[in-house]
């Protein structure tokens, strides 16, 4: 793990009309952890990781990538760091529907002007390490959540990103798949060095944490990072 934070949000604060969602939240993100953010459900965690991955943009306080400040960098910049350096895996996979699997592991690559035949190259080698090669040609709707999962990490780690972002990533799964993918999910990531912030309230999956923060009321209480 690394001396310096790769991710850092700073006293932010963010609110949806009179509903406080974050209020002074702090939190640092180190390259190559895994950093469970736990709490009740409306605690402020997922709308902190989707500040922290540039989707929102926090009323105050401050989001730092490196040496970057998100809140100053221009749209465009931030779409292209989410295509190239973030990854990202949501509870519903939210794969391309009209794509096969393949085809949408392949898709952040292409979108970054890989060659056809690379993308898919290095989508089947990836979907062959989450071990579900055979799930290549088929559409998403023709394949199990289990394996709908564990194409959408796939997605997530084929551009090899430095940060995934990933939101009760188990949470539609029974606990059998859950395991399965939590498994696959994490050591793929600690291969390619991916720091993950991972938002769940299941301590099985917090279980596959380096360290874990606590969101509650939108503020946060973090543990120490192990040196």
């Amino acid at each position: 793990m690394a001396d310096q934070p790769l991710l850092t949000a700073d006293d932010v604060h963010l609110s949806f009309g009179e509903t406080r969602a974050l209020q002074g939240a702090s939190l640092h993100v180190y390259g190559g952890e895994v950093l469970a953010l736990m709490g009740p459900s409306g605690s402020g965690k997922s709308t902190l990781l989707h500040c922290l991955a540039g989707i929102l943009t926090p009323e105050s306080g401050s989001i730092r990538y490196g040496d970057r400040d998100m809140a100053t960098m221009s749209d465009s910049d931030r779409s292209t760091l989410r295509r190239g350096e973030f990854g990202f895996v949501f509870q519903f996979g939210q794969l391309v529907p009209e794509l096969t699997c393949q085809e949408n592991v392949a898709l952040p690559l292409r979108l970054a002007g890989a060659g056809r035949r690379e993308a898919h190259r290095q989508a089947a080698s990836w979907l062959d390490r989450l071990e579900v090669p055979d799930v290549a040609a088929k559409r998403p709707g023709q394949v199990s959540g289990g394996q709908g999962q564990r194409v959408a990490v796939a997605r997530a780690l084929v551009t090899r990103p430095k940060v995934i972002f990933a939101d009760e990533p188990t949470g539609a799964l029974d606990s059998l798949n859950g395991e399965l993918v939590m498994k696959l999910f994490i050591a793929a990531a600690k291969e390619t060095g991916a720091a993950v912030v991972l938002v769940t309230h299941e301590p099985r999956v917090a279980a596959y944490s380096d360290r874990e923060a606590v969101v509650r009321d939108g503020r946060v209480r973090e543990q120490e990072p192990a040196r």
